[in-house]
């Protein structure tokens, strides 16, 4: 039986052949988005709130038309800087958030999160939207929730190219795996809403 956070549970088999405990690795090759698109779906689904995926904004500039239903886009660019990667409504708030993963242990670099994203989740927020960050650390198999708050004192208050692990332990919200909603970061949100 394969359990939702990934470890196996040990069959007597696998008890004769080894003393460490067998790990499945199943959903390692699902990404952060895959997973938040899914769990959004879910919401959708359950009528408990409507949050997307932002599309990226691009100008077409060639498009090959061998057929109707065969269109190929050939060149595009980007026309402006998008802002995060989520948006959307639950319980009468407006919701907006950008998703992140890093493979390093100890610290989530800021060169991965835009002067331009970090100025519309302070806009967000100042607005009195609910803004934050989901950083997962893939390596450590950890989700967690930050605040738009957090990260901004955080940047206000800190000298520093990245946010240290402990911070996240210390001051963001540890997201558990589940299975529906495979990210539930909704139940977190409940708890922080008028708080944020």
């Amino acid at each position: 039986m394969n359990y939702p956070n990934g470890i196996k549970k040990e069959t007597q088999n696998n008890k004769n052949n080894s003393t460490k405990p067998q790990i499945s690795y199943k959903n390692r090759g699902m990404t952060l988005e895959s997973e938040l698109n899914i769990t959004n779906e879910y919401y959708r689904e359950i009528d408990k709130a409507y949050i997307y995926k932002k599309p990226t904004p691009i100008k077409i500039t060639k498009v090959d038309y061998p057929s109707r239903d065969k269109t190929v886009i050939k060149e595009a660019f980007f026309t402006v800087p998008s802002t995060t990667d989520y948006n959307g409504i639950y319980k009468g708030k407006y919701i907006d958030f950008e998703a992140k993963e890093t493979k390093c242990k100890t610290a989530f670099s800021l060169k991965n999160i835009h002067p331009h994203q970090i100025k519309h989740l302070n806009n967000i927020y100042n607005h009195n939207g609910i803004a934050f960050l989901i950083i997962r650390f893939t390596s450590l198999n950890e989700t967690y929730l930050l605040t738009a708050k957090k990260f901004i004192d955080f940047l206000k208050n800190e000298n520093r190219k990245s946010i240290p692990i402990k911070f996240f332990k210390e001051n963001a919200y540890l997201i558990k795996d589940g299975y529906k909603p495979r990210i539930n970061y909704l139940e977190i949100i409940d708890n922080l809403i008028g708080g944020i």
